[in-house]
């Protein structure tokens, strides 16, 4: 069978596959292994949050009406009127921005946001040539790098400042030094939190980089899935951020839902109608579960209780765990721990690391350790002779505290597996 270009773009090389390879994989591990499964994007099941949402999906099936809306009636492209409406109300009173429905689309999940949002704001624009969207902080989210519909380049990046601390920690910030959006770019992405290294971007960063954005007549595209104002897991100082020029991103996945597969856009009127009528071409209309459930949280405003006061705190206790555990089994190696500002992971750096982090992936995998390989997470950076990007991997903490901790204990025995044999 031949395929397309598109076609053949969709193959077991992107780190976006192997991810959901892996967690597929995942449950069909032989019942006589135990498999650590710490590279999936997979929030904890909590079970004060599964109680709620289990209620409203109650709610939801047990009233014929709203059950018959729900399985036997389309939404209209641009999502659940009622609970776009609901969000609307929300974001207007608790945050004061200036929006209403024409500022709002739901898409079938975070994925699907930036599947079309770049490929309507870069590529091939004819006359101007191919524009790119700019990264001004990488390490960035590994599926962003696969969603490209053209040939051309996608992505353009900028190398970050690192900053390394006595304790063994280091953070990333945006170089602005380095930082120039030219005539060839579309538009400008950052994620906050950011996937992979749970770094916050500060709000002083954020305002720099609107002022920019705007100064170019460029949306900035802020991508908030594990960020503000739901489902808040940020463990420092951020303020929720939104203007006319800003795309912002959000999505239900991290407050317990995956697999509802909800995005939520605020942006410009001109842009919410691209998506509607991409909504409309490549699926009818996005999925009703979702915002079915949610939309009374969002009413009385539970929803962002439930981000405030179950799901931050314990991923906070989480984390701790976590690098509680990388500190105690890796305290012999050259290992350095991105500050965890937010989001589900450890992105762990071990300097001068003599295998590759896919070879390191690989060695793990044989031992049932699932992690991501941080070489995946630098889209658009041209310098392949940077060492760094070759020398971190991304450790999800949202299992259980025994697999986190044997898991963690085994990659620190890989890793000094390899320098042993350098």
């Amino acid at each position: 069978m031949q395929f397309s270009k598109f076609g053949n773009r969709l193959s077991k090389d992107s780190g976006i596959l192997q991810l959901m390879d892996d967690l597929g994989n995942a449950v069909n591990t032989a019942a006589d292994e135990e498999l650590y499964m710490l590279g999936g994007g997979n929030p904890s099941h909590i079970p004060e949050v599964l109680d709620i949402l289990q209620e409203e999906l109650l709610h939801v099936v047990q009233d014929r009406k709203d059950f018959t809306n729900l399985v036997g009636d389309y939404d209209g492209p641009q999502g659940n009127e009622a609970f776009i409406s609901s969000l609307c109300e929300m974001f207007q009173s608790e945050y004061g921005w200036a929006i209403d429905e024409s500022n709002v689309a739901i898409t079938n999940g975070s994925q699907s946001s930036f599947g079309l949002i770049f490929n309507l704001l870069a590529g091939d624009f004819k006359q101007e040539g191919n524009k790119k969207i700019l990264l001004p902080l990488v390490p960035e989210y590994i599926g962003y790098g696969d969603v490209s519909l053209s040939d051309a380049p996608l992505f353009s990046a900028v190398k970050p400042l690192i900053e390394i601390d006595d304790a063994g920690f280091y953070k990333y910030s945006v170089n602005f030094d380095e930082l120039t959006i030219g005539n060839n770019i579309g538009a400008v992405c950052v994620s906050r939190p950011t996937n992979p290294t749970g770094n916050v971007i500060t709000d002083e960063e954020v305002q720099k980089l609107s002022a920019l954005t705007k100064e170019a007549s460029v949306p900035m595209i802020i991508d908030g899935a594990y960020g503000l104002p739901f489902p808040n897991i940020v463990f420092t100082e951020a303020t929720p951020f939104w203007d006319e020029h800003v795309i912002l991103c959000l999505s239900l996945s991290k407050i317990g839902l995956p697999g509802v597969r909800t995005g939520i856009v605020i942006a410009q009127p001109e842009l919410i109608e691209k998506l509607t009528g991409a909504n409309a071409v490549f699926s009818l209309a996005p999925g009703s579960l979702g915002p079915k459930m949610m939309t009374r949280l969002v009413q009385n405003r539970r929803l962002l209780d439930i981000s405030n006061n179950l799901i931050q705190p314990y991923y906070q206790e989480k984390v701790k765990i976590a690098v509680n555990a990388v500190q105690q089994s890796m305290a012999d190696l050259p290992v350095y721990i991105h500050q965890p500002e937010g989001a589900i992971f450890l992105w762990l750096w071990f300097k001068d690391l003599p295998i590759d982090s896919d070879e390191l992936y690989k060695r793990l995998k044989a031992q049932n350790v699932l992690v991501i390989a941080g070489q995946h997470f630098f889209p658009g950076i041209e310098d392949e002779n940077w060492a760094h990007q070759y020398e971190c991997i991304r450790v999800s903490f949202t299992a259980e505290e025994h697999t986190l901790r044997t898991g963690i204990d085994k990659i620190g025995n890989v890793v000094r597996a390899a320098f042993a044999q350098r």
